[in-house]
């Protein structure tokens, strides 16, 4: 996308710092202005960074942000259709020194109004010959309405400013991006073993077709070792094209007697050699970085048993048909002797990869489900099966997809919410920890459920490769590893009955509904039916063993809001306040008292700047 010589320069002068503090039990009693702040992540190419460090049990984030101008700065969340009722905090210092500072809203596209609770503590705002900085910390839920709250969806972080005290919002020098803000493995936190060894799963010099989508599938050795060992960590090895043309690369297990074939070929084309192996035990989308597994688990491999080869699939979107592109990404795996506890897999949950998924034209909201049982896993494996320990997950859909979960139940009965994105962003999937380990006992029954939106359709969406298509999955990395897959899909037939076509097999069912008016009313009908309809249940061991079962969607009950934080001083910091520890002696060149952190930045900011200019003048 181009952007406008006004948005270049915003992109050019801005620097954004996103920090989270760790704070102590008790409110108000955070971490201070000077206090280290440590996640840290390249938001897009003109190096805007976030940081951000946090407690849970505390649910008080703390934000900084810097940026290089002499006005005003802002910082809230907006969501993914409208900027109005965003929930922005503002301030700044005047060229007097006072220091101003306000926890507002939007009220249409550039207005902003305050709010009638200021619920934004401020900590810290200095100005300096180069950066304005803001830090301030809020409850992860205020009980102001106009106040968005802090969870673990994706959170769609929006940051602005202006180049004076005008408090007037110019969207060229504002920045939305899409951030999982609640991880809570940090790799700082994690060892890294001396013994480790990399290992590059990878096509090479593959020709990207000239096609919308284009899944490449080889097969790869894992490293030949002596003695078991365990991947703890994997990251993306992408090529960098004018555009992005990678969506997901996935890594399966291929059992030891598979007999593979060379070279690369379509994954599901002509040749079905090339579609063997099915566990996933590696796997990257769009928008997700590297992922490291907690300290006491890890991928086995090593051993007789384990897989000695991987399938690796690469699904690229040509959408522009651009010729002559080469491209050799992969997935670069970190493996160490120095054995974890426990021996860890990925069970793949949702609606089954199989045609008969469809979503109508024109839906404001559209919900597919997809079941699990998983009474059957003992018998499948022959002995009995402990308890699941589930640690982490990845959710997929395409580019319809809104919002996922997935939900456990025993004996009918609604235990938990496993995992789920309110907010889900098709550019950011990523793999994401859980707050605590999730135990899925034999027995239990787990439900995914994927809402649409297909407004802009004028056609089905079926279920499919292509981005275009649908899908609908969730990715758990558990241990011990035993199961690989559990997926269901509704009785079509019935459903094709229920919206008034007839139809005596699958293939009929499908047929039926491209002969639906699709009205409001059908759309509803044919969801409810989705909804009724009884599952097939598809279960895959790692052995590749597969059996069926079926069984009926349960009901969700959505889970309450949490309790919501009041303020406790109304006003947290009145505009035109003068805060004595942070007041600027009335120069723009005085220095803060944070030296050592403004001393670092200013220098990565002369390198983005110096970077940013020859790269205007290539």
């Amino acid at each position: 996308m181009l952007q406008t010589p006004g948005a270049t320069a915003c992109a050019l002068l801005f620097r954004l710092l996103l920090l989270t503090a760790l704070p102590t039990s008790s409110q108000g009693n955070h971490l201070g202005p000077t206090s280290r702040l440590r996640y840290s992540t390249f938001l897009d190419p003109s190096n805007v960074i976030f940081l951000h460090d946090f407690d849970l049990e505390a649910e008080i984030i703390t934000f900084e942000l810097q940026v290089r101008t002499a006005g005003w700065v802002g910082l809230g969340i907006t969501n993914r259709y409208t900027r109005v009722g965003s929930d922005l905090v503002v301030g700044g210092v005047s060229p007097d020194g006072n220091v101003y500072f306000s926890d507002e809203h939007l009220v249409d596209e550039d207005a902003l109004e305050e709010d009638g609770s200021q619920d934004a503590e401020l900590l810290a705002l200095t100005e300096d010959a180069v950066y304005t900085t803001m830090r301030f910390s809020r409850p992860f839920r205020s009980c102001d309405p106009h106040d968005q709250d802090i969870t673990s969806d994706t959170v769609r972080v929006l940051a602005a400013y202006g180049p004076d005290a005008t408090l007037k919002l110019d969207w060229e020098c504002t920045f939305v991006k899409s951030i999982f803000l609640l991880q809570i493995v940090h790799p700082d936190d994690l060892d890294v073993p001396e013994d480790t060894i990399i290992h590059d799963l990878e096509i090479t010099d593959f020709l990207i077709p000239e096609d919308d989508t284009t899944y490449a599938c080889t097969f790869l050795p894992l490293p030949i070792v002596s003695k078991k060992h365990h991947i703890y960590k994997f990251e993306p090895k992408l090529v960098h094209h004018k555009e992005t043309m990678v969506h997901h690369i996935v890594g399966y297990a291929c059992g030891k007697a598979s007999a593979l074939p060379k070279g690369i070929s379509d994954c599901y084309g002509a040749h079905p050699a090339f579609s063997l192996c099915s566990q996933v035990i590696v796997g990257w989308a769009v928008g997700g970085t590297s992922c490291h597994f907690p300290g006491d688990v890890g991928i086995s491999t090593g051993t007789p048993l384990d897989p000695q080869w991987v399938r690796l699939e690469i699904h690229y979107s040509n959408f522009h048909s651009l010729p002559g592109v080469y491209d050799s990404s992969g997935i670069r795996v970190y493996l160490t002797a120095q054995l974890r506890k426990y021996d860890m897999g990925v069970l793949q949950l949702g609606f089954f990869t199989f045609p008969i998924h469809f979503i109508p034209p024109g839906a404001q909201s559209f919900t597919s489900y997809g079941l699990c049982k998983t009474k059957k896993f003992e018998e499948m494996n022959g002995a009995p099966v402990p308890n699941i320990q589930v640690c982490g997950y990845l959710l997929h859909t395409h580019l319809a997809g809104r919002t996922l979960q997935a939900v456990q139940y025993k004996n009918g009965t609604q235990l938990r919410t496993i995992c789920k994105d309110d907010s889900y962003d098709f550019n950011l999937q990523e793999t994401r920890d859980l707050p605590s380990r999730v135990a899925i006992k034999p027995g239990d029954e787990l439900l995914v459920e994927c809402h649409y939106q297909t407004l802009d359709c004028d056609s089905l969406t079926f279920r499919g490769a292509s981005t275009v298509n649908e899908m609908c999955l969730i990715f758990l990395f558990y241990y011990p590893n035993n199961i690989s897959s559990c997926m269901g899909y509704p009785d079509i037939i019935y459903m094709a009955h229920e919206l008034g076509e007839e139809a005596s097999d699958s293939m009929e069912g499908m047929m039926a509904t491209n002969k639906v008016e699709w009205t409001p009313e059908s759309i509803k009908k044919a969801e409810k039916a989705c909804k009724e309809a009884q599952q097939t249940v598809i279960i895959k061991t790692i052995d590749e063993l597969v059996e069926n079962t079926t069984g009926w969607i349960p009901e969700i009950i959505p889970a309450p809001r949490g309790p919501c934080l009041e303020s406790s001083r109304g006003k947290v910091a009145p505009a035109g306040f003068r805060a004595a520890p942070m007041a600027l002696s009335g120069s723009s060149t005085a220095t803060p008292r944070r030296l050592p952190l403004t001393a670092l930045l200013f220098g990565q900011g002369a390198v983005s700047w110096l970077l940013a200019t020859l790269w205007a003048g290539a």
